[in-house]
């Protein structure tokens, strides 16, 4: 549980510095069909490199029915308005990566992987919250 407990310091730490980590708790990518009136767009909607709709945008029915109309399939909008069924957070990720190696705390190579491992796994979700992943 150390790790854990010194992770968590670490991941708010360095997002209070740098903007990572905190920035996945304000952004949920939905599919267009999941958007209700209401949510705010987080990342600019385009289509062949024109801006349909701005970064910071209100959405309306008559907007959601418009990007249905034209196959918008994915959009970017604030906070975390849809719960995914299996969708887990960082942390409870982190944590299940200490469960699983918790017998071989002992073992020098191992609890290097576990380092590796959890390190790839923040850096990862760091990347795909700043990239937004797609429209």
């Amino acid at each position: 549980m150390f790790m854990i407990g010194y992770l968590n310091k670490y991941l708010r730490d360095k997002g209070q510095r740098e903007g990572y980590f905190s920035r996945e708790e304000r952004v949920q990518q939905i599919l267009t069909m999941q958007a209700t009136e209401g949510m705010v767009l987080a990342k600019d909607v385009e289509m062949d490199g024109r801006v349909l709709c701005g970064k910071g945008t209100p959405l309306s029915p008559k907007i959601i029915d418009r990007f249905m109309k034209i196959d918008i399939i994915h959009i970017t909008v604030e906070g975390h308005p849809v719960a995914v069924e299996g969708e887990k957070s960082l942390k409870e990720e982190l944590m299940e990566i200490e469960k699983r190696f918790s017998r071989v705390k002992k073992i020098p190579p191992l609890m290097y992987f576990k380092k590796r491992l959890m390190q790839r796994l923040a850096a990862s979700r760091s990347k795909n919250s700043s990239q937004g992943l797609g429209t």
